[in-house]
């Protein structure tokens, strides 16, 4: 007889295994995206997910079935990038809510898990899609509870749950004939097999180099404090935290803050942009990092380390106290909270003349992202907070953000949110254009999304491989149209395949055109093409704007 029950410890080297298979194989994984555009990015997505998941997990003191199950679920469900990002964070999330109640986990009850992890994550997505990642957990599901009554051996059963997950995996060219003309599989589904695979290997007792996820000392180097470096050590507090800023700061404020961090202290790390700080510091006085700190915003994922291991207890506990002293004592210092206005709006794109236009329409927070960046839940909720009104419009501006959307929206508190589902940007210039300040929130929310159906979106890109869809031969690095509803246009000339998909969108009813160029195409270009399409569409109104976005030569319109 083998293992028969797994316990938080052996569970939490499984995650971290599975944890580390993924982000080893990502790249792989970014293959495998069906469309051959230069932004596959389901690997990163997943990985990044089940890192931050990773990285609560790493932070316990203590490891039980309870705390383990929260570290996965919270990390994990803040951290979602992308569709396969949120879906992991689900299954995740299922899961966990079954083993939390366990002190030690048989087949049984993994089974229950695997079936609860497939409700929760199938429930998450408004329209689910057999051969893709869900359909892969599911039949891992179906093959644990068939194996509760075949083996009480954890190694038995956890080794059949991953075969017939792989066995399914394999059978998903033939569930989407996407999937088959590009010859591929479902690249979320590869994924899952992908984190099974690394649990099953530390279940197993292989050895799995940990490190990654140990605790980091100062900048990217991860140190271990043993008895004999403790004196040594002249500063005893790791401090962490992320200012969220008021304002952007700058490069004398910055400079100013490095200034003052070092005089309390060492092993400073300060990475800053217009939104947040990062702050890394040794010192022996974590609250005047604290108070510094807070002159410039409020603050997140405040972590304090006592490096001296032989009162470890006793000395955080002090510093944790003190700095919670402080910030009460600062917040009764500061001034009346701003009132909430009644309604705010948040964006999501790429290119800064993309965001100038977004504010300019009235974003109040601008989310830099899309193709190849997607914002995870974290990003999403963090700017939830920054923006001062009761009621919250979300524009993802792409289908792979708007789970992490609304997840994000879920997890809101305090304030209304609404996901307008806006697959593309013009999508979400068209939603912002029809908002009407005097029509109600949830008036207004149902105005924007019907909206959406009036706007045809195109995109031109590059192919990084050869590949056919749907019945298009693409070679590497020809030029492609993507539509509404996938490739529209393929052609060795740039202008001719754009001009080609132009020729699929307008129809007698058009009135508008309008291109967002990006940050590798010359503003005269962009001119003289838009003067191209003012002779080819007399009848049209022809708009040209500066987009910055990378990827994508050109956005594009038409209404």
């Amino acid at each position: 007889m083998g293992t028969t029950t797994i316990d938080a410890s052996l569970l939490a080297k499984m995650f971290l295994a599975g944890a580390k298979n993924l982000e080893a194989k990502k790249e792989w994984i970014n293959e495998l995206n069906v469309f051959p555009v230069p932004d596959g990015d389901t690997g990163t997505n997943m990985s990044m997910t089940i890192l931050s998941a990773a990285k609560e997990l790493s932070g316990l003191e203590k490891q039980n079935m309870k705390s383990v199950s929260k570290a996965v679920s919270s990390g994990s469900l803040r951290g979602a990038r992308g569709n396969s990002g949120v879906i992991l964070s689900q299954l995740f999330r299922g899961f966990t809510k079954v083993i939390a109640n366990y002190d030690v986990l048989d087949t049984v009850i993994l089974a229950q898990a695997c079936d609860k992890a497939v409700e929760t994550a199938y429930k998450a997505v408004m329209k689910p899609k057999e051969g893709t990642i869900l359909t892969v957990a599911r039949a891992a599901a179906d093959k644990a509870i068939e194996m509760v009554d075949e083996t009480s051996d954890v190694e038995v059963f956890v080794k059949a749950v991953i075969d017939e997950a792989e066995a399914v995996l394999k059978k998903t060219p033939d569930m989407l004939p996407v999937l088959k003309q590009a010859g591929v599989v479902d690249s979320g589904g590869q994924g899952l097999v992908v984190v099974l695979q690394g649990a099953y290997d530390a279940l197993m007792g292989k050895e799995i180099d940990y490190s990654t996820f140990e605790k980091p000392a100062g900048g990217s180097e991860f140190v271990k404090i043993t008895p004999e470096t403790e004196a040594e050590i002249k500063f005893g507090y790791c401090t962490e935290f992320i200012i969220v800023l008021n304002q952007p700061l700058t490069d004398e404020q910055v400079n100013n803050y490095k200034a003052f961090l070092t005089s309390i202290g060492d092993s400073i790390v300060v990475v800053a942009d217009d939104e947040i700080v990062k702050t890394h510091v040794h010192t022996n006085d974590p609250g005047l990092a604290i108070q510094e700190a807070l002159k410039h915003g409020s603050l997140s994922r405040i972590k304090i380390d006592n490096m001296r291991e032989e009162h470890q207890e006793r000395l955080i506990k002090d510093a944790q106290k003190v700095a919670a002293q402080q910030l009460e004592e600062l917040k009764s210092k500061e001034s009346a909270p701003v009132e909430l206005k009644e309604m705010g709006f948040i964006s999501v794109s790429a290119g800064d003349g993309l965001a100038e236009i977004f504010r300019g329409l009235g974003v109040d927070y601008v989310i830099e992202g899309g193709q190849t960046m997607n914002p995870s839940t974290d990003d999403i909720l963090c700017a939830i907070d920054k923006v001062p009104a009761k009621n919250i419009f979300v524009l993802p501006n792409n289908k792979n953000i708007i789970l992490a959307a609304n997840q994000a929206a879920s997890l809101s508190e305090d304030k209304k949110i609404y996901v307008i589902p806006t697959k593309t940007v013009p999508q979400g210039i068209s939603a912002l254009i029809n908002f009407i300040p005097e029509q109600d929130a949830k008036e207004n929310a149902a105005r924007m999304e019907e909206q959406l159906s009036m706007v045809k979106s195109g995109q031109i890109t590059y192919a990084v491989r050869d590949t056919v869809i749907d019945d298009k031969e693409i070679k590497e690095n020809d030029y492609m149209g993507i539509g509404d509803s996938g490739i529209v246009s393929v052609g060795q000339d740039m202008e001719e395949t754009l001009l080609e998909m132009i020729a699929t969108l307008v129809d007698d009813e058009s009135g508008i055109v309008s291109l967002y160029y990006g940050s590798d195409v010359a503003e005269e270009d962009a001119a003289a093409l838009g003067e191209k399409l003012e002779e080819l569409y007399g009848d049209l109104e022809i708009e040209v704007n500066y987009g910055g976005q990378p990827i994508y030569y050109y956005i594009l319109s038409v209404e």
